[in-house]
């Protein structure tokens, strides 16, 4: 069992290894290319034996799930990369999966947006109908 100071470097590293691929062109795969990727997150086992990548990508709900095919084509060569990238004794099993974190963040912002104009919507209404009765007195 590696320490939680090694995993975090272990996962550091993976993060910019593989977002140097996927920016250097390493990732050949046509698919990858069809949305803008970019890692957000990688969660390395105490064993360092798996870890998992979570990736952004920006773009249409087609060209995500493509771009999600060609890094699941893509997981033996990153594998293969990262070993001769990395010093390790065993290099992790990559998975690949979809952060949508940001597109949640995005939706709840969008959501308090809506309910701060409503509110002031209604005390603006309360405001007039206060103001009204003292106009007729």
């Amino acid at each position: 069992m590696a320490t939680s100071r090694r995993v975090s470097r272990v996962a550091s590293t993976i993060k910019r290894e593989v977002s140097q691929m996927l920016v250097g062109g390493g990732i050949k795969d046509d698919r990858v290319g069809a949305g803008l990727v970019s890692v957000t997150d990688v969660a390395v086992s105490g064993d360092l034996q798996h870890a998992k990548i979570f990736v952004s990508i920006y773009g249409s709900e087609e060209a995500k799930l493509e771009t999600m095919a060609g890094l699941a084509a893509a997981t033996k060569f990153v594998r293969r990369e990262l070993g001769s990238r990395m010093r390790l004794r065993r290099t992790p099993e990559v998975m690949f999966f979809e952060d949508r974190s940001l597109e949640r963040g995005s939706q709840t912002i969008d959501l308090l947006e809506r309910i701060r104009s409503e509110r002031e919507g209604r005390e603006g209404d309360a405001a007039e109908g206060a103001e009204s009765p003292d106009a007729l007195s």
